[in-house]
């Protein structure tokens, strides 16, 4: 007879919206059959994410990236709605935010990455109005579509912060949908579009570098390195930006701004003991094994591995993460290995897009035969149209 769930074998939970539980456990019911799984996750809907940006730049509806979380919860698999409060990983226990407990013999941490909105002075309060937008809110992701659409010209502003973050891309490609839909409407003359990014490069793979560096270049797209906002300062439509290396403060009128929050891990792991020093699960890079606690595992845009987070980097973690989840409880050697493989599609327009793929030596990884640092018609339609039924028919059930 098999154990309760949430005191003995697999546990693995979420919190906050991601894909990885639901993927996981799909994966895990495979593999493992009648061992008992558990999610922990408070939400109601699910979103595929990667659509925001084009829901930003007005190409689809917003309801279009969402499906009900039930729908998406894999037969077999306890569907726990709550959240986590508390991981105490040296006593195999969570603490939920209800209050309750549960134990767990194995767990996999998949919660997401926190959006910390408020690090950024004035961005909560202006969020949504008088040209504040930002596509990292489904509440939001609409409003970065009507200030493009009704732009008139002067300032448009978009950033990317020193933090990690989802898809380290995104910032750049609502930018350019923005360029593209201001030529249309004619007002891109009386337009100074700036990109500015607390990075020193417009993307971390030199292949992939140099083609953006094209692309802003003959957008007319004035990049900004070292750059991170600070402060939103609402009334007089300034934004305020810390340059990383001199520490000098730079005060930038704007018409429209399209802001990328710093991001972080979930606070409740950035307090326990699965965490490292900066917050992360701290997982080896190879295995995806907690490097203190052989019982945990992680995945995806909470742990450790120093790979981009993205969804393509989840879809490569995953089976390396069941492999080695059930070589584990199997008493046999974990010989799954993740090479850091991730992607980015970097859409550069309307019907174009770069599709950079790369592995931990930030080598390119590509798929198609073909030199994906150009900007392809193909892959925007593939990114646009291809990927979304992908990952709700083929990822999220655990066959991909």
């Amino acid at each position: 007879m098999s154990d309760q769930i949430g005191t003995h074998h697999v546990q693995q939970y979420a919190t906050n919206i991601t894909m990885t539980a639901q993927q996981k456990a799909a994966r895990l019911r495979r593999a493992l059959g009648s061992a008992d799984i558990a999610i922990v996750e408070p939400s109601d809907k699910h979103y595929y994410q990667p659509l925001w940006t084009l829901v930003g730049g007005g190409v689809f509806p917003k309801k279009r990236s969402e499906h009900r979380e039930a729908s998406v919860i894999p037969p077999g698999a306890t569907w726990i709605r709550d959240s986590v409060a508390e991981v105490q990983p040296d006593k195999n226990l969570l603490v939920l935010a209800s209050g309750k407990t549960l134990a767990y013999d194995f767990l996999v941490v998949a919660p997401g990455i926190q959006i910390d909105w408020g690090k950024v002075k004035g961005l909560t309060e202006s969020l949504g109005k008088d040209g504040v937008c930002s596509n990292y809110s489904y509440e939001y992701v609409d409003k970065t579509w009507e200030f493009i659409r009704t732009f008139k010209g002067g300032n448009a502003i978009f950033t990317q912060p020193g933090t990690p973050i989802k898809c380290g891309g995104a910032p750049q490609k609502i930018a350019y949908l923005a360029d593209d839909h201001f030529r249309k409407a004619g007002v891109r003359d009386s337009s100074t579009v700036i990109f500015a990014t607390a990075n020193a490069a417009i993307f971390q793979v030199k292949k992939y570098a140099d083609s953006l560096t094209k692309v802003a270049a003959r957008k007319g797209i004035d990049v900004r390195f070292r750059q991170d906002l600070q402060e939103i300062r609402a009334a007089s439509k300034e934004a305020v930006f810390k340059h990383m290396d001199t520490g000098e403060t730079v005060v930038q009128p704007y018409d429209m701004i399209h802001v990328t929050p710093p991001m972080s891990a979930p606070d409740f792991l950035k307090k326990s003991a699965l965490a490292n020093a900066d917050g992360w699960v701290d997982v080896d890079r190879a295995t995806l094994q907690h490097v203190r606690f052989p019982n945990v595992f992680s995945l995806g845009d909470a742990s450790s591995l120093p790979t981009s987070k993205t969804g393509a980097a989840i879809r490569k973690q995953a089976p390396v993460l069941v492999q080695n989840l059930v070589a584990l409880k199997r008493g046999r050697p974990l010989s799954g290995r993740y090479d850091g493989y991730t992607a980015c599609p970097l859409v550069t327009g309307y019907g174009r897009l770069v599709m950079a793929e790369f592995d931990y030596d930030l080598t390119p990884q590509e798929t198609f035969p073909f030199d994906q640092s150009k900007e392809r018609r193909s892959m925007y339609l593939l990114k646009a149209y291809g990927l979304p039924p992908i990952y709700w028919r083929g990822i999220m059930t655990g066959r991909l």
